[in-house]
């Protein structure tokens, strides 16, 4: 077992006036987010502080402009805080998962969301109620894109209104993305799979076909964004993988477009596996490299 490590008063005092040199800064306010002692020691030392000053008047400007939120969730965040301090599972919980929540959220809620729900319900009744065989077709098309519309959608000072903040924390960056995309990920990834398992076949690949794709753009979105930001990069990988469908589905002659389009899924799918499965490494190694990139994504 590793032996606790806490803040000594030394690294308290220079963190709290500045001295402190940028990398074990930057090890201390991580050690701040899951440790509550050195968290409330740093805050004293900087309250004590020209800044410090600063801080207390920034925050009796923000409760005075706010005494709705102060005065009617007051008795709640009491008792939530007196609950959290007196049981070491409220400790645990108030340590552990409020971080993660938080850093999540963007990822779990909005325009996203309503659209994963969307599609999954949509098949499912353009199926049962209007009796459309070939529903696994269009879901499987719109299945690898769906994740890539997710991170758009989770990163970036265009979904979080709280970026700016967030960016500039150790958690920031490129692991702030992470956790948002395998938050997106966790979701479409078995919704959209089950829901593909729930329609009929039709000539459509198998319901778990499209995973690697998805990973594989994913990954490339998560890359690509390093060089020219996440919106962008993912309007280029998303329209890319639907054009590539799309376009030769109806250039092709003979058939439906339903069974066109099922057989060039079959291309991409059914045939090209080890070749997402090398594009999803080769993208997780060219983003371990760019990891840097995203300390200075905010504008982009």
């Amino acid at each position: 077992m590793t032996t606790p490590w806490h803040a000594s008063e030394d690294l308290t005092l220079r963190y709290a006036d500045g001295s402190l040199p940028e990398a074990d800064a930057w090890s201390l306010e991580k050690h701040l987010e899951t440790c509550t002692d050195c968290a409330t020691r740093v805050s004293t030392a900087v309250r004590n502080t020209p800044a410090g000053v600063v801080l207390d008047e920034v925050r009796d400007l923000i409760l005075t402009a706010a005494p709705l939120t102060q005065g009617a969730r007051g008795s709640d965040m009491c008792g939530s805080a007196a609950w959290a301090r007196a049981t070491p599972t409220g400790r645990h919980l108030t340590t552990h998962l409020k971080p993660t929540l938080w850093s999540l959220g963007p990822a779990l809620r909005g325009t996203w969301l309503l659209a994963l729900l969307t599609v999954v319900v949509g098949a499912l009744l353009l199926n049962r109620a209007a009796g459309y065989e070939a529903t696994r077709t269009l879901l499987l098309t719109l299945a690898p894109v769906i994740p890539v519309a997710g991170v758009a959608l989770s990163y970036g000072p265009h979904a979080d209104p709280l970026h700016e903040i967030t960016a500039a924390t150790p958690s920031g960056g490129l692991r702030l993305a992470l956790t948002r995309t395998a938050a997106v990920l966790g979701l479409s990834l078995p919704a959209l799979t089950l829901t593909g398992a729930a329609l009929p076949a039709s000539g459509a690949p198998g319901a778990a076909a499209w995973l690697l794709p998805a990973l594989a753009l994913t990954l490339g979105s998560l890359t690509l964004a390093s060089y020219v930001g996440c919106r962008t990069a993912t309007a280029v990988t998303g329209g890319g993988w639907l054009a590539a469908v799309l376009v030769p589905a109806f250039a092709a002659h003979g058939g439906s477009l339903t069974a066109r389009l099922a057989g060039r899924l079959a291309v991409c799918f059914d045939g090209a596996q080890p070749g997402w499965a090398a594009a999803a490494a080769v993208c997780a190694v060219l983003l371990a490299v760019r990891r840097g990139a995203y300390d200075y994504l905010e504008n982009r």
